[in-house]
């Protein structure tokens, strides 16, 4: 029998939002429970296995041990998923970071995060993972596109990093090193070789779904060529967002070539007029982003940008090969490490 009036059809529509909602709860808690039940049998095992002398005994007992497990329980026991509950447990070893961590995360999460090896990358895409409410499949792309080694933290000192990323797990403000990267891939606006500033502008406000997405969780588009009259003058802003979660405008100016030290002064302008003419209340003051196809590492040095409130970040048209770009990334991190440790000997001195 139809619902025949708009009474009982609101009834149906609320009734079935019940439903809903309590399968999706009763599903979280579900996998809540079985996550943790796989950490606690990971940290068993691993207590056993502590106690064996030889490397051969440990070998046998997960393989006995799994056998009998997928006679009684099922495939989920079998020796591979048992190894993985056994790493699970080593690279998680604090069970209220995972109490914390599985309101969010799924198995299949923590599965795409134990084969990372650095503590404090592993625990960067963890909380990244909890805070955006990242699906698996963005998660295995955030990692195989080495956010952690583009986002701005990943030059600061492991101390920041980790007290950082602990203020974000507690539910506090997330900060502008977590939200800032370089490069910005921009391979979705399908530019190659020589092309013009308006030309980049154009392709990505053609893909501006795709460039959000590249900047991250929080943006929203504002406007292109934002008109500001300084003196009688006409200036021009390439692109304005706000960021949600930082309650900040941030202008972003798009550049063909190297950065140059003039940069800053233009975007200085920019910054001051937008705190002056554009914030609203309970906002934060205004922050630059300068986009160059190639970064000045010692001039970006010498300014002190982050003073002024300006990232400085290298955007990729065209993707290299993985490999070449991971050995970049990992280069460009130790030269920048490097600076920041002599910047600090040379204070201690």
């Amino acid at each position: 029998m139809e619902l025949e009036n708009q009474n009982e059809k609101q009834l149906y529509a609320d009734v079935c939002s019940l439903v809903s909602n309590a399968k999706s709860q009763l599903a979280q808690s579900a996998n809540a429970s079985l996550t943790l039940m796989y950490w606690k049998i990971g940290e068993r095992i691993n207590n056993e296995l502590l106690d064996g002398e030889r490397a051969e005994y440990g070998k046998q007992i997960v393989v006995s041990l799994a056998r009998q497990l997928t006679i009684d329980f099922g495939k989920s026991f079998e020796e591979k998923n048992l190894r993985r509950m056994i790493q699970f447990a080593q690279v998680f070893h604090d069970e209220q970071i995972v109490v914390s961590l599985i309101r969010q995360l799924s198995w299949t999460h923590f599965i795409a995060l134990i084969p990372i090896k650095d503590e404090l990358k592993r625990e960067f895409y963890a909380v990244m993972c909890q805070s955006e409410g990242w699906t698996v499949k963005t998660l295995r792309e955030k990692i195989d596109g080495m956010l952690f080694e583009r986002t701005a933290i990943s030059d600061k000192p492991d101390e920041l990093i980790k007290t950082e990323l602990e203020s974000l797990r507690k539910g506090e403000a997330i900060t502008p090193d977590l939200v800032f990267k370089s490069p910005y891939f921009l391979d979705f606006t399908g530019l190659k070789g020589m092309y013009s500033e308006r030309s980049l502008e154009d392709s990505l406000i053609v893909s501006l779904e795709h460039f959000i997405m590249e900047l991250g969780n929080g943006f929203s588009f504002v406007e292109r060529q934002k008109r500001m009259i300084i003196d009688g003058e006409d200036f021009y802003l390439d692109l304005l967002f706000y960021h949600r979660k930082l309650k900040r405008l941030i202008a972003i100016e798009l550049k063909l070539g190297k950065f140059k030290a003039a940069y800053k002064g233009q975007m200085e302008l920019y910054l001051r007029w937008l705190d002056k003419n554009e914030k609203q209340a309970g906002e934060e003051t205004p922050l630059g982003l300068i986009l160059c196809a190639e970064g000045g590492k010692e001039q970006i040095e010498l300014l002190q940008l982050e003073k002024s409130g300006i990232k400085v970040a290298e955007y990729l048209t065209e993707l290299p090969d993985l490999k070449l770009l991971k050995q970049k990334l990992k280069h460009e991190l130790e030269i920048k490490r490097q600076l920041m440790d002599n910047h600090k000997n040379y204070q201690d001195e």
